[in-house]
């Protein structure tokens, strides 16, 4: 393999990675607000499909061992993007996009906006806690609140 194959595939890999991580931190200035908006109700959309499949396994009287192992993935992938989700919420939102107020008329706007990622990350939490799919609809309920809220800066 020569030196710009390598390159090459090192290029390739480093962007479809970064692809998975919330952002730099480094003040770049290169935002992509609308994806990770559609990033976090992916992440809702999956944590809901682990759910059901937990729920549909767990219904079972007996389980096999095939099915078990079905089992532990669903849960692992579950927390897996609860973790995902609640990166996206603290690195992106709550480190990079969210600014402190510069005067009293402002407060209020960024009030709002950390009560609802508060809420986001509760809700991430309670996702891992519980295999319910009542904690992913109020998830959603609470990124749409956000993303209404965010958008009308």
């Amino acid at each position: 393999m020569n030196l710009r194959s390598i390159l090459c595939s090192f290029a390739i890999t480093a962007a479809l990675t970064s692809a998975a991580f919330a952002h730099c931190q480094i003040p770049c200035g290169i935002y992509d607000d609308a994806a990770r908006f559609k990033a976090l109700a992916e992440h809702i959309t999956t944590i809901e499909k682990s759910i059901n499949e937990i729920t549909a396994l767990s219904a079972k009287e007996k389980l096999t061992p095939q099915e078990q192992n079905q089992l532990v993935r669903w849960v692992a992938n579950k927390e897996h993007h609860a973790d995902d989700f609640a990166e996206i919420v603290t690195k992106y939102f709550l480190q990079q996009r969210i600014k402190p107020a510069k005067d009293a008329s402002g407060e209020a706007a960024v009030a709002v906006h950390l009560t609802l990622l508060h809420k986001l990350l509760v809700g991430a939490m309670k996702c891992k806690q519980h295999a319910d799919v009542t904690t992913t609809a109020g998830l959603k309920t609470t990124l749409t609140a956000f993303e209404k809220a965010y958008n009308a800066k």
